[in-house]
């Protein structure tokens, strides 16, 4: 039995649940998500104990693997419309700056031209300031992407370490030709 998977996830009172057949509708103060499961598990909300419960019809290997991941999928989806998933970008380098215009975040980054990322829906990009950008939304997975592509346009350079990184990364720096 997979150790997450038989875990219940649970439902605070002010998320509403909605199962119609495999479609997964979760909702809370935050947001609304969906979610189409697998046809070899099988989830049931229930509203007396306000849990979701996740079980799988067979031990094939790929119901082992599916059963878990559902349950996490839920869980983080719960989690979501409560309260946002964040993400917090710093840059770093001389001159390098980011800016949000419209539904468009702008980096700076030490190439000839700015580099112009569409922002997706359900997702809200801040910069408080030039070289710090804010990444939140109800969507775990989307939160993430955007921000592992917005790091991806400039990745942290061992030697000075500038670029775009996730705040409090640590960047290993590494000595030049001097050191030898």
């Amino acid at each position: 039995m997979s150790r997450i998977g038989k875990l219940p996830v649970q439902v605070p009172g002010d998320v509403k649940v909605a199962i119609q057949g495999r479609k997964v509708t979760i909702g809370g103060p935050q947001g609304e998500l969906a979610i189409e499961h697998r046809p070899e598990i099988k989830v049931a909300f229930d509203s007396d104990s306000k849990q979701i419960l996740v079980s799988r019809e067979d031990d094939d290997r790929e119901s082992r693997a599916y059963h878990g991941l559902t349950r996490a999928l839920l869980q983080n989806m719960v989690q979501g419309v409560r309260e946002k998933y964040e993400k917090r970008l710093e840059i770093v380098g001389v001159g390098y700056q980011a800016s949000v215009a419209g539904n468009v975040l702008k980096l700076r980054v030490g190439y000839a031209n700015e580099i112009q990322l569409t922002i997706p829906k359900g997702l809200e990009v801040t910069c408080p300031d030039a070289t710090h950008v804010v990444v939140r939304g109800c969507d775990k997975q989307k939160v993430g992407q955007f921000a592992a592509e917005a790091r991806a346009v400039r990745k942290p350079e061992p030697y000075k370490g500038k670029g775009v990184r996730y705040q409090g990364e640590q960047v290993k720096i590494k000595p030049g030709k001097s050191a030898t």
